[in-house]
């Protein structure tokens, strides 16, 4: 690690005389537009699963075919953890936009692959390999997605309003993800089951070199972090990030692990496995399950930046305890009103799960960026939401179609989000406060 002599926190007043900063407006819709990106992109193969077990896996037992999807799915959460390596180097030693321009380009270029590739029909498992090679390509590429835009952010903003900035650039993850249920969604009511069996499917996934560009031309308008430009003026780029990471802030990283259980493996259960357990356990059509996903999506946008807000005036750690405890509290009604209960409340099930997700995420990632030095700011923040998305998140919708067919219990995967819920919940008991506080070198 280079020496310098000016260490710590990089101040409003270290900034005076730089280059003029770009727009807070600029940087936020930026970051917001990219991650939309990135995760339609990712998302779309989760609320296409249904369609694609029947095109990519053998045919005969559906329970199989949608567990091999989901397996899949999963796969790709492990490929996060090297993406988000090789990423956060190239984001913490040449530059947070050098390495989001890449993520966003490998991510397009991976979904509409899926779009292209022969069935299981014509190629047999060799489309199945082709599948989830695409898939690994995507996790690879999402693995530096959230870092690299929340570093990006973080380090524009001021102290004052960086909870509820950040929450912001979340707001991306959730809304990429209801353009993903919403284009699921136009696609089964817009055609019918043999258009959509025979050509359809492929529509989303071709859609994304269009909206790829334009995520690509967003963020080449961009200039680099002030901060990061600190950092190599003064001459404190490390040579290696991660190990200066691993060694200097192995705990922060720990903490950043726990208390995004509920983030990752709540969200993937309230949004993706939430549209499957809709159409299984409640025996409901797939229009009416994309539809509750949306909605409750839809909440989860306005929730985030009322989380950033009240983290941003009450402090990061109440926010966190509340939502997480909420999680807890409401996991298993929630799932009983989506497999028994009328239309509307079965609606409200992934809705109010969403929320309580939405309210831990909406203060989560200020709270990293503010545990970790500009130095490895990005590796930090990918590696420590990567390995929890990979063990929980990525894993999650597999899990939780595994839990009903060994149990035959149809509640089973409530006790996943309230698992889930509660390891963040006991974390957040043991942070420190970060609200207010410094961005350091």
């Amino acid at each position: 690690m280079a020496n310098s002599t000016t260490e710590g926190a990089t101040t409003a007043a270290d900034r005076e005389g730089a280059r003029p900063a770009q727009s807070h407006a600029k940087v936020i819709r930026a970051a917001i537009l990219g991650t939309v990106v990135e995760y339609y992109d990712f998302g779309i193969y989760g609320y296409m699963a249904t369609m694609l077990s029947t095109h990519f896996f053998v045919k005969g037992d559906p329970t199989t075919a949608l567990l091999g999807t989901f397996a899949a799915f999963a796969v790709a959460f492990f490929l996060r953890v090297p993406g988000g390596i090789f990423f956060g180097h190239i984001g913490d030693k040449y530059g947070r936009k050098k390495a989001l321009t890449w993520t966003i380009l490998l991510m397009a270029v991976a979904t509409a692959l899926m779009g292209l590739l022969p069935t299981y029909a014509t190629l047999g498992v060799w489309a199945t390999t082709l599948l989830t090679l695409s898939r690994c390509l995507q996790g690879f590429a999402a693995g530096g997605e959230l870092g690299g835009a929340n570093s990006f952010v973080s380090e524009h903003a001021p102290p004052r309003w960086r909870a509820f900035q950040t929450s912001m650039v979340n707001s991306g993850t959730y809304i990429g993800s209801l353009c993903a249920s919403l284009m699921a969604l136009a696609l089964t009511t817009g055609l019918s089951a043999e258009q959509v069996d025979a050509w359809g499917w492929r529509i989303p996934f071709l859609l994304s070199l269009v909206i790829g560009l334009v995520g690509l031309w967003i963020r080449n308008s961009l200039d680099e972090t002030e901060q990061f430009e600190d950092v190599q003026q003064r001459d404190v780029v490390v040579k290696v990030p991660l190990f200066a990471l691993l060694s200097t802030a192995w705990r922060q990283i720990l903490t950043i692990i726990l208390l995004g259980a509920v983030i990752t493996g709540g969200y993937y259960i309230a949004s993706v496995y939430a549209a499957t357990y809709l159409q299984t356990a409640g025996q409901r059509s797939p229009q009416f399950a994309f539809t509750a996903t949306c909605i409750a999506m839809v909440v989860g946008v306005i929730t985030l930046p009322i989380s950033g807000y009240l983290g941003d005036r009450i402090g990061r750690k109440p926010v966190f305890i509340g939502g997480s405890a909420a999680g807890a509290v409401f996991g298993v009604p929630m799932f009983m009103l989506m497999a028994d209960g009328p239309a509307p409340l079965a609606i409200l099930g992934p809705t109010v799960l969403f929320i309580c997700v939405s309210v831990v995420n909406g203060v989560s990632f200020a709270t990293y960026a503010e545990m970790l030095r500009a130095r490895f700011r990005y590796s930090g923040i990918a590696l420590g939401n990567n390995v929890t998305n990979m063990l929980l998140g990525g894993t999650a919708p597999f899990i939780a179609t595994l839990l009903v067919s060994s149990t035959g219990n149809k509640l089973a995967p409530a006790g996943y989000f309230v698992a889930c819920a509660l390891i963040s919940l006991i974390m957040s008991l043991f942070i420190k406060e970060t609200r207010g506080k410094e961005l350091a070198l």
